[in-house]
């Protein structure tokens, strides 16, 4: 299975690169991922009007779209695509009629209105439906009428037939429902498009290794979630993380503030066969239009934009989310904000783990109430966790992961895990290995102090230190050197000198061999 489905990780990588000449990252991104979604779906729709259509000796290929049975047939299948999909494609909407009708008689014929006209039908499809929201404007980013696709229509016409016949040519496997091959593949070229975007990277993906740490640490003790949430979902990786730590997630949640990263996320629920009833993904900005205020999560995980802006109004005094801390968030560093969103939506039995950099941990004034309220107060905070530098794209600062619940089975010391030593760096990147991993759960899970890595830190501690939590001031990672011998090096400095002085001669007797001075 490891090999098929890196050979098919492999196919699909090419296939974006047959775009990467034409366009920047962010464009050929958007465009792959959308031809892959489309062909998912229309294998999706296949499989199921098969199954319908089985006990009458059909497929979806026999239909006659035109005639009157044909047109019964489709309006049953779609009544019940609807339900059990979510969507409805025409047989002759499907990505494999498309494809071999762009490259009939392996000639380029010219199939973008009709592309186009299919990908606005499969949003219509869902119009006054239970999932309209799941799928409307999926497709918003797929603009085949963009110069950046080529000059000509023609030139146009003839990328997408490419693109289209090599899709066409895989097989991604969807008959077998036990295999997530193709949406662990559909993550790969997501992770593969973020290693290259710079900055921008940070605003729709999470590294794995990092989302397996979040994830294994808001599921520990469980098999089975009533429901997971990321306010700042981006494409959604960190959510599906958590989906592979337990049996069964009931729903998942999110909120996402860039349109495109939210056309995305949801893609990326449907392609890891995530039904639409089972995820709500709403776009707006978290804090200040929070969508999912009068829900509350068993298990909650984020990785929210380091120190960004936020309006930091005094409207939000009054907001059950900051009203009782007394301060609010600097306006130009919101990551306080994000906290205190999340512990007011995280459930009494829940857990909830959050990227954020240092300064959250000893940055004084108003963060430094709100860390000493949710300490001394609330005494939510379960563990802090410090992460390598260079682990996130687009950004090489030290991170840490805070670790949050109200109901603590410890409720009278905080664990400090430094981790920040323990990663191995490939090329400019560092990246946390399996046994990283393993090593930090286990410590988080079993609590452990270890000299140099991890401190069980007992409240009275933390208030002596002012509630600063530097994780320097709670693991000594101090090395003390070997002390050096004197006489020892005096005994080789008097060596050196004389090998010093032998050299020097002998440079000496070379000059006067060739008749110049010396410089000695």
């Amino acid at each position: 299975m490891t090999e098929e489905k890196q050979r098919l990780e492999q196919q699909l990588w090419n296939i974006a690169n047959t775009l990467r000449g034409k366009m920047d990252a962010d464009d050929f991104r958007d465009y792959i991922l959308g031809f892959i979604f489309y062909k998912y779906l229309s294998k999706k729709m296949d499989l199921y009007a098969n199954a319908i259509l089985k006990p009458d000796g059909l497929s979806y290929d026999d239909i006659d779209e035109e005639s009157s049975q044909g047109q019964e047939y489709l309006e049953a299948i779609k009544a019940e695509a609807l339900e059990a999909l979510g969507y409805f494609l025409k047989p002759s909407e499907l990505f494999s009629r498309l494809a071999k009708r762009g490259n009939a008689e392996g000639k380029s014929k010219f199939i973008l209105d009709d592309l186009s006209k299919v990908l606005v039908n499969i949003e219509q499809s869902t119009m006054g439906s239970e999932s309209e929201e799941e799928f409307g404007n999926l497709f918003e980013d797929l603009d085949l009428t963009s110069s950046k696709l080529g000059k000509s229509e023609n030139a146009k016409n003839e990328l997408i037939v490419k693109v289209m016949a090599h899709l066409d040519e895989i097989d991604f496997n969807i008959e077998d429902s036990e295999s997530d091959m193709l949406g662990d593949a559909y993550e790969y070229l997501i992770g593969k498009f973020a290693s290259g975007a710079g900055k921008k990277a940070g605003e729709f993906y999470t590294p794995q290794q990092v989302s397996k740490v979040l994830a294994s640490i808001v599921t520990t003790g469980k098999e089975k979630l009533k429901s997971v949430y990321d306010p700042t979902c981006g494409s959604g990786s960190l959510l599906l993380r958590v989906a592979k730590e337990v049996k069964e997630v009931n729903k998942f949640y999110g909120q996402e503030m860039n349109p495109t990263t939210f056309n995305l996320c949801r893609m990326n629920m449907i392609m890891h066969d995530v039904h639409y009833r089972r995820f709500d993904i709403k776009n707006e900005n978290t804090l200040e239009q929070p969508q999912h205020i009068d829900d509350r999560f068993e298990a909650i995980v984020a990785n929210p934009p380091f120190s960004a802006n936020w309006s930091a109004s005094n409207l939000f005094m009054s907001d059950d989310r900051f009203a009782s801390y007394g301060k609010l968030a600097p306006s130009s560093k919101a990551d306080f904000a994000f906290v205190q969103h999340m512990v007011h939506q995280l459930a009494d039995d829940g857990t909830m783990a959050c990227v954020l950099p240092h300064g959250v941990l000893f940055r004084g004034a108003a963060e430094g109430h709100i860390r000493e309220y949710l300490i001394r107060e609330k005494n939510y905070l379960d563990a802090v966790i410090g992460l390598p530098a260079n682990i996130f794209y687009g950004t090489s600062i030290p991170t840490c992961i805070l670790v949050l619940k109200k109901q603590r089975k410890d409720q009278d010391n905080v664990l400090f895990i430094d981790a920040s030593q323990h990663f191995e760096k490939i090329k400019t990147q560092n990246y946390l290995r399996e046994e990283d991993i393993a090593k930090l759960i286990t410590t988080y899970r079993e609590r452990t102090a270890e000299d140099k890595y991890s401190h069980v830190a007992q409240l009275e501690e933390i208030a002596e230190n002012d509630y600063n939590l530097n994780i320097p001031r709670y693991v000594d990672t101090f090395e003390e050197e070997e002390p050096v011998d004197i006489q020892a090096v005096a005994q080789e400095l008097k060596g050196l000198e004389k090998d010093m002085q032998s050299t020097d001669q002998s440079i000496a007797d070379y000059c006067k061999e060739l008749g110049i001075e010396s410089p000695f």
